[in-house]
């Protein structure tokens, strides 16, 4: 009788966490499209196109798996930090960006071709609006590429406001 026990017992332990699970919905954020900007995770050195290093950049993965943060530190010492989800219900990447010199940009879109491109607008002081579009591309040889492209005139023409290489930090 003991060994019938105790093999209920064995039995219920293996099975019962399978069970209680069946028919749950998924976790939160599980599925791909929630993975498709992992590859901008980790720390990382950023150079300009000249090579010379321009800053320091962190990105974490934070509650739970759902947001990518970003924490920024240029060589001048300037801040900022990004909050980035994809926004499962509009089907769209959404980064929320802060900065110490007051500077909040709203960027929305999606992967496209393997990088990450999000766009917004911002008004600017002087009157009218900056559209931002903001393209992280991953490189072969493991290195991410973010270029920063601004319109004023409505997405007519672009200027780069920003082209940087993230080479990984060495652990």
């Amino acid at each position: 009788m003991r060994q019938m026990i105790l093999a209920l017992l064995f039995l219920l332990a293996v099975f019962l966490p399978v069970l209680s699970q069946a028919g749950q919905p998924p976790a939160p954020c599980s599925t791909p499209e929630y993975r498709q900007f992992d590859f901008w995770l980790g720390s990382w050195d950023v150079y300009n196109k000249a090579g010379k290093k321009v800053g320091e950049n962190r990105i974490t993965l934070e509650q739970g798996t759902c947001v990518l943060h970003e924490h920024w530190r240029s060589a001048q010492g300037n801040t900022g930090e990004s909050f980035n989800m994809y926004d499962a219900k509009r089907g769209v990447w959404h980064q929320t960006w802060v900065a110490a010199t007051g500077n909040l940009l709203l960027l929305d879109g999606e992967l496209r071709d393997g990088a990450m491109v999000l766009s917004g607008s911002q008004p600017l002081p002087q009157g009218g609006t900056m559209l931002n579009r903001i393209t992280w591309t991953p490189m072969a040889d493991g290195s991410v590429e973010q270029r920063w492209d601004q319109s004023t005139d409505d997405g007519q023409t672009w200027k780069t406001g920003f082209l940087g290489i993230y080479r990984r930090q060495a652990d």
